[in-house]
């Protein structure tokens, strides 16, 4: 009888790697494959660009595979319980680093059935990192970054979406890192921000197409998606249009706030031109924008601003069903006051009501809660919705006093970025 051989990866960008240690494990008996699910990957590294679906079919085709199955954690000892295989194979290059402990776990587990591990040489040359710059360098399609935030929002605990309001910011938002590798997911493009760093008035008469011009030189040089920030959408079959242009576009979502008046950010607090639209219109700009569009991947999400104008607690619940009712993809609460609280309480009453639906937030003038804080009190996407253009005016205002202040760019000079970092930023310029 063949012996049962249990091979985990995760199989994205299958390369000469996978093949050999496929290859290798079948030498020693029937394969089945624990292929890691998105929300595994995701939880420690970026969202694979193939769906679990897409991965399968894949594996599921090269010789010597009698089986996938999914491998839901990082961790192999559900799936090694469940099947008690004889033999496990892995690369050797998880003796050391973060796979190590993972590595320990499994000869553990094995060894309470007397399983046996066997590593495979690593192969050289074969670099995950390397192939996956080269997709970047290569780009993407609209129909694959506009199916991507629906994927996030299933794959990970919370979101991270940072405001992008030219090219080069956008590069910022898809290379940054924290120091224990976490990224961002996605870009904002915000109307205020868009509108100030063109010098203008954050109205809501600016023109889509004006917008989407900015938006295309930020796709040119970024892969991930993006949120469009849509105002209050304008009349219902105006939105209509809207939505067919930003989905065509490769946008994956577009937020509209529920007022109506003349254009004033929330931030400057009630205005008698600030007025809550009546549910029955908010509902029917729903229901025509999501008739409007022309793929499953294209959200549009309710922004609520009851807590904003002051309507209270009951009625930004009651419009978020009628909202969910009338086929909305998600709700943002928005909010005002320093402290979290009334977000958390809405969320939590919310989620009663609906477990699925995906609840979105702004956290700037609550800034103090963390994004895994607001994961907890589930919520899926965060929205730093002004940091960038918020942080480079700054920068830029201290540098231009400076040089006319000492007479000379000398002094200015520690704040400034060395032009080898910005060739290393841009693409195609080294």
């Amino acid at each position: 009888m063949s012996k049962i051989v249990y091979v985990g990866m995760s199989a994205d960008l299958v390369h000469p790697g996978h093949m050999n240690i496929i290859k290798e494990a079948a030498k020693l008996g029937e394969i089945i494959v624990g292929l890691l699910t998105d929300e595994a990957i995701a939880s420690y590294k970026r969202l694979p660009y193939m769906t679990y679906e897409q991965r399968k079919e894949v594996i599921e085709n090269i010789k010597g595979v009698k089986e996938v199955i999914p491998q839901t954690t990082l961790d192999y000892r559900p799936n090694l319980e469940l099947i008690k295989p004889d033999i496990v194979v892995h690369g050797d290059d998880w003796k050391e680093g973060v796979q190590r402990e993972t590595r320990q776990q499994v000869i553990d587990t094995l060894s309470q059935w007397c399983g046996e591990l066997v590593e495979v040489d690593y192969t050289p040359g074969i670099s995950s990192t390397q192939l996956n710059n080269s997709l970047k360098e290569i780009g993407t399609t609209a129909d694959i970054r506009r199916s991507r935030l629906r994927r996030l929002i299933d794959a990970k605990d919370i979101v991270r979406i940072m405001e992008s309001h030219n090219a080069l910011s956008g590069l910022i938002v898809e290379n940054v890192k924290s120091d224990k590798g976490v990224e961002y997911d996605g870009m904002w493009s915000s109307s205020l921000t868009d509108s100030t760093s063109k010098g203008k008035p954050d109205i809501e008469a600016v023109d889509v197409s004006t917008r989407i011009t900015t938006i295309n030189e930020i796709f040119e040089v970024t892969t991930k998606p993006m949120i469009y920030d849509a105002d209050t959408g304008g009349i219902a079959e105006h939105f209509a249009f809207t939505v067919r242009t930003l989905e065509r576009t490769g946008i994956s979502a577009v937020i509209i706030e529920d007022k109506t008046g003349l254009k004033k950010n929330s931030l400057f607090g009630n205005d008698v031109a600030q007025t809550q639209d009546t549910i029955e219109n908010f509902c029917n700009k729903i229901k025509m924008g999501k008739a409007a569009q022309i793929t499953d991947d294209f959200m549009i999400i309710s922004r609520i601003e009851s807590l904003i104008l002051e309507a209270g607690m009951d009625d930004a619940v009651i419009r978020a069903k009628a909202y969910i009712e009338a086929g909305t993809d998600g709700i943002m609460i928005h909010s005002r006051q320093k402290s979290p609280a009334e977000v958390l309480e809405f969320c939590k009453i919310l989620r009663e009501y609906n477990k699925n639906i995906p609840i979105i937030v702004v956290p700037t003038s609550y800034n103090q809660i963390t994004a895994q804080e607001l994961s907890k009190a589930s919520i899926n996407v965060v929205i730093y919705a002004n940091h960038m253009l918020r942080a480079a005016y700054p920068g830029m205002m201290d540098v231009a006093k400076s040089i006319l202040d000492n007479d000379r760019s000398m002094e200015a000079e520690k704040n400034l970025l060395s032009i080898k970092k910005i060739l290393d930023l841009i693409p195609g310029t080294r």
